[in-house]
């Protein structure tokens, strides 16, 4: 299979494509032609050698954790899943492996796709989604059903922040958005209930 990888700690330029064998998949694990991978910042960050103190790097290697794509081959007991289901995931090891024709992800971090949804939007869901969902629910405190709950969103234009307007919106709750005047729009059809501009005078008045 075709897949990109980085050859060394640096920027784009260390960037390669290679030839490499495809995966198996072992108990548990799907293996998953790759139609769509999505760039988060900590796949840059690694690339850069920022985190090398706390996710090194074995060189070469194929970054990337987000995904969509259709399954090809079931691994040894997987039983919610058949071959051609359309799935979006993130790779749960450390070495990621997204940027190829063909990779294997676990059950455990693995969804079926929603109706409607192409692979390119569903390749951008699962980080950024998991940390909207993580910090509305884990952090914040957002009941399931947010009926009566009022909740603000900074950043609200933002790859975590559009997610966490979308998310707070369809548990029932008030949203408020901030962003910039240039996204307001966008904030408000997402369906925020108010949109507040963080480069005006005094927004929270």
């Amino acid at each position: 299979m075709r897949a990109i990888t980085f050859r060394a700690y640096g920027g784009p330029e260390q960037l390669v494509l290679v030839d490499l064998p495809r995966p198996a998949p072992g108990p548990g694990q799907l293996l998953v032609r790759v139609l769509a991978s999505s760039v988060n910042p900590v796949d840059w960050k690694r690339a850069s050698g920022v985190y090398r103190l706390i996710l090194p790097v074995k060189f070469p290697c194929v970054p990337g954790y987000d995904l969509a794509g259709e399954v090809v081959e079931l691994g040894a007991g997987v039983r919610d899943f058949t071959v051609g289901a359309r799935v979006h995931a993130r790779i749960g090891e450390s070495h990621g492996g997204a940027s190829a024709e063909y990779a294997v992800v676990g059950v455990d971090v693995t969804t079926p796709i929603p109706a409607g949804m192409d692979v390119g939007e569903a390749a951008g869901l699962p980080l950024a989604g998991m940390t909207a969902l993580q910090g509305l629910r884990d952090r914040a405190g957002m009941p399931a059903d947010a009926a009566g709950v009022r909740v603000l969103i900074v950043g609200a234009s933002g790859g975590v922040g559009h997610l966490a307007v979308q998310i707070a919106r369809a548990a029932g709750a008030t949203v408020v958005g901030v962003c910039s005047g240039r996204n307001a729009a966008l904030v408000a059809a997402l369906s925020a209930h108010e949109v507040l501009d963080y480069t005006a005078t005094d927004p929270y008045r």
